[in-house]
């Protein structure tokens, strides 16, 4: 299943990369991609585990940019 969220606070392009590496790694994504200027993250994820996996993401993101959020 492929879906699109919005962000918030993503500020910067080279954190956007870092975030895209890690998420993809996760069990179950297929693939994701983040964009910096859209402030967007598109993922394709088996769809049983999309919950979990955007939980997952979310961490990723805080992780790496502490006020960047995925809008779920």
């Amino acid at each position: 299943m492929k879906k699109t969220y919005a962000m918030e606070d993503l500020d910067c392009a080279v954190c956007a990369a870092k975030m895209e590496d890690a998420i993809s790694k996760l069990e179950g994504v297929h693939s994701v991609s983040i964009s910096y200027v859209l402030q967007q993250i598109t993922i394709d994820a088996q769809e049983d585990k999309l919950p979990q996996i955007m939980k997952q993401a979310q961490k990723v993101c805080k992780r790496v940019e502490r006020n960047c959020r995925i809008i779920l």
